[in-house]
């Protein structure tokens, strides 16, 4: 995590590399930047957050190199619904 000071005050984002290809992303995790105690309040849960994404890439980009099962793929229903 990072704290970012632009236009629009100063705000808090996170950013994850994927370990095994060149993907990754960078969130805003303060969107509104309006709390300065965000970060102190909120910080565990934003880890855990960041976290879940990686573990979600991880699951659904690299799932056999990690030694997780694939995301199952829903099959579409008749009448074009799921």
């Amino acid at each position: 995590m990072f704290r970012e000071d632009d236009k629009y005050g100063l705000r808090l984002k996170f950013a994850l590399d994927c370990p095994f290809c060149d993907e990754g992303l960078e969130r805003v995790a303060n969107p509104r930047g309006r709390d300065p105690d965000f970060l102190d309040e909120f910080e565990r849960e934003i880890d855990l957050v960041a976290f879940d994404l990686l573990l979600y890439h991880l699951q659904a980009s690299h799932a056999e190199r990690v030694g997780l099962p694939p995301i199952p793929q829903d099959e579409p229903t008749p009448g074009g619904t799921r």
